[in-house]
């Protein structure tokens, strides 16, 4: 048997199917692993099932490899040097189909929250300060009919335009650096910046890393009218969150939902202090029924890979 480590806790229905079919270590740790437990395992497992926060850069893959494929758990793999891996031998997949309709229901829930205003609703009723309703407590943004900006239009952009358009009568706009013909009414954009400023919510929805690296900074950030709303479901990095907070703390737009930071698990004190942000601890795809058709996924890409066979979710 082959023996293949398992970088994080699992749905028991995913390591069952890995110890059917390979030798398993279970890490332990809750912690991404770093750097050098990365090369250390490169050079002790035939195959690696790792996720988000496993540092698989560059410098894991410069010492033996035995390694032959890392099965991401998720569709973002952003965490892994994909230029590397091949380089030294080592196949990457991810599991893209099925995340797509768990997070676009996740973008959904952010949409709504930041707009309506239910974060700071709960906290107010929490607190035992809420005196009733009254005609101009709270007012926020009503979502139904506004203008959707998707920044990214791949499986998962589509799915939250479908919700939109269909579900709240929201016209959509896309930017997506290639063209791109999708079966949902919507209109490509020029440039990003033109989605921007044109847009009452936006949502990002590309990969994280490489050239998408704080593509949303400081100057797009700015485009943004004063009433619109920002949702980042994709990866942290791709946002400045420096820049984002700023324009949070300035009132320069109306608020924000997150489900992603650039750098998870820390959430910056300043960004937790608003009010008018949305913050969620990177659920996009926090269902059981989800994460098992992940674990599957990635469990078939590694028989795949056991049998001689193509692997199904290839990505370098």
């Amino acid at each position: 048997m082959k023996k293949l480590l398992i970088t994080r806790a699992m749905p028991d229905a995913t390591i069952a199917a890995a110890q059917a079919r390979f030798e398993v270590d279970l890490r332990e740790s809750m912690d991404g692993m770093m750097v050098d437990e990365a090369a250390a395992a490169l050079a002790d497992y035939d195959v690696i099932l790792p996720t988000l926060g496993d540092q698989f850069t560059a410098e894991a893959f410069a010492g033996d490899i035995r390694c032959k494929v890392l099965a991401n758990f998720g569709v973002g793999y952003n965490h892994i040097d994909v230029d590397a891996a091949r380089k030294a031998g080592v196949a990457v997949t991810n599991t893209p189909d099925a995340v797509t309709d768990a997070t676009a229901d996740l973008a959904m829930t952010l949409i709504l929250s930041a707009c309506r205003r239910a974060g700071e609703g709960e906290r107010l009723l929490r607190s035992g300060l809420w005196l009733g309703w009254q005609p101009t407590q709270m007012l926020g943004t009503h979502v139904t009919g506004k203008r959707l900006g998707i920044v990214g239009m791949g499986r998962i952009g589509q799915a939250v335009a479908k919700r939109c358009h269909y579900g709240f009568d929201m016209p959509v706009i896309y930017y997506n650096r290639s063209e791109k013909e999708v079966d949902v009414p919507a209109r490509q954009v020029e440039s990003l910046s033109a989605l921007m400023s044109q847009a009452d919510i936006i949502v990002v929805t590309v990969p994280g890393g490489g050239s998408n690296t704080n593509m949303i900074d400081a100057a797009m950030l700015a485009e943004m009218q004063e009433t619109a709303v920002f949702i980042n479901v994709a990866r942290g990095d791709v946002v400045d969150e420096a820049a984002l907070i700023t324009v949070l703390q300035e009132g320069r737009i109306a608020g924000a939902g997150l489900d992603v930071y650039a750098r998870e698990p820390l959430v910056p004190q300043a960004l937790r202090d608003l009010e008018n942000v949305v913050l969620l601890p990177h659920l996009g795809t926090a269902a059981l029924e989800v994460r098992e058709a992940m674990g599957q996924m990635a469990i078939d890409n590694l028989i795949a890979w056991d049998e001689g066979a193509a692997l199904p979710n290839l990505v370098n």
